[in-house]
């Protein structure tokens, strides 16, 4: 696996995606982690606790390409609330994991 340079590649956006689900069945899940994960400008995705229920990492290069990719998402299933914000600045990203000895 080689690690690719984003600005490189003219993908300097970085957005974080917070999405409160329309529903919280087996069915809605499926069709939309399954949509998500198809999406090649998600990096990132999680099922969360807490105020919001996933967090996705999409990188994309620039405003208008987010635009676009946000609304590929919300065709994937009814959702609640999306809320993106935007990176300013990369202070630190790393795929190194924390072994301890």
């Amino acid at each position: 696996m080689a690690l690719l340079d984003r600005q490189t590649l003219h993908l300097g956006v970085t957005v974080i995606v917070s999405i409160r689900a329309a529903r919280h069945n087996e069915e809605w899940f499926e069709q939309f982690s399954q949509g998500v994960i198809r999406m090649p400008e998600v990096v990132e995705f999680y099922r969360m606790s807490g105020d919001v229920d996933y967090i996705l990492k999409v990188v994309a290069r620039d405003i208008e390409d987010y635009d676009r990719i946000y609304r590929d998402l919300i065709k994937i299933a009814d959702l609640n609330d999306v809320s993106s914000t935007f990176a300013m600045q990369e202070l630190k990203s790393t795929t190194v994991l924390p072994l301890r000895r």
